[in-house]
């Protein structure tokens, strides 16, 4: 089937751009006055669509920000039959073949395998996370370490500044020496580094529904970064400028 108007998977259900539909069944009234115009029709913002601010160059290179609106499925095909004509018949049966299609039993189960699968990824990494939190407990047994873990943590971005490098240069290069890979977006250390006080990891709630795993670098951490890239003939900016002193 051709897709004559553009859609928006959103999870569980089909969106349509209310802009898309708008030029598809050609209607001469501009947008920011047709839609108010549907709205008359008893939709529920958040039930039917859901306004999505977009951002557009203008013609003098300045941005310029517009309204535009994500309608659901049988919203788009009540509009469509509203206008009584030939392209509102064409948008309407192009919809309900969307609809069969949508939910047909292959579909739905193509649904479910990719949403079993998404869970099963953000479980794994869930345990990644905690087995690495549970193994840099374990240096708090030693009076050295816990002294070390009492100082400041540091970011990756703190660290990488002392290089004169981004942090993504920073993470790609611990990654290329075998301390550290990236699990979804989060980057975690190989299990030979996980025990010895380097990191620690911590979870930021920022609502009900999301959070955020975040992983710092301990000041023993900081030394053992220092002494890894001076292996590899890398040395902090200060050390840099001493050198070129002497």
């Amino acid at each position: 089937m051709s897709e004559l108007i553009p859609t928006i998977n959103d999870k569980d259900r089909i969106l349509v751009s209310g802009r898309d539909l708008h030029d598809f069944l050609e209607i001469k009234t501009a947008y920011k006055d047709w839609f108010p115009r549907m709205m008359k029709y008893g939709f529920d913002e958040n039930l039917d669509y859901r306004p999505i601010a977009q951002k557009k160059a203008t013609a003098q290179g300045n941005e310029t920000t517009y309204m535009d609106h994500h309608l659901t499925i049988d919203m788009a095909k009540e509009i469509s039959m509203l206008q009584r004509n030939e392209r509102g018949k064409q948008a309407r049966q192009y919809f309900l073949d969307l609809e069969r299609k949508w939910n047909s039993p292959e579909m739905v189960m193509k649904r479910a395998m990719d949403y079993l699968n998404e869970r099963v990824e953000q479980l794994e990494t869930q345990n990644l996370v905690l087995t690495q939190q549970n193994n840099e407990l374990q240096p708090k047994a030693s009076y050295y370490d816990m002294v070390l873990q009492n100082k400041s943590l540091l970011s990756v971005s703190k660290i990488a500044k002392d290089y004169g490098m981004s942090a993504i240069k920073l993470n790609k290069l611990l990654h290329e020496l075998g301390v550290q890979y990236k699990q979804g977006d989060i980057w975690l250390l190989y299990a030979k580094h996980q025990d010895k006080g380097y990191t620690q990891t911590t979870t930021h709630v920022i609502d009900a529904d999301k959070s955020r795993v975040q992983t710092k670098w301990t000041q023993k951490g900081r030394l053992f970064i220092y002494s890894l890239l001076k292996e590899q003939g890398i040395f902090p900016l200060i050390e840099r400028e001493e050198q070129k002193e002497g």
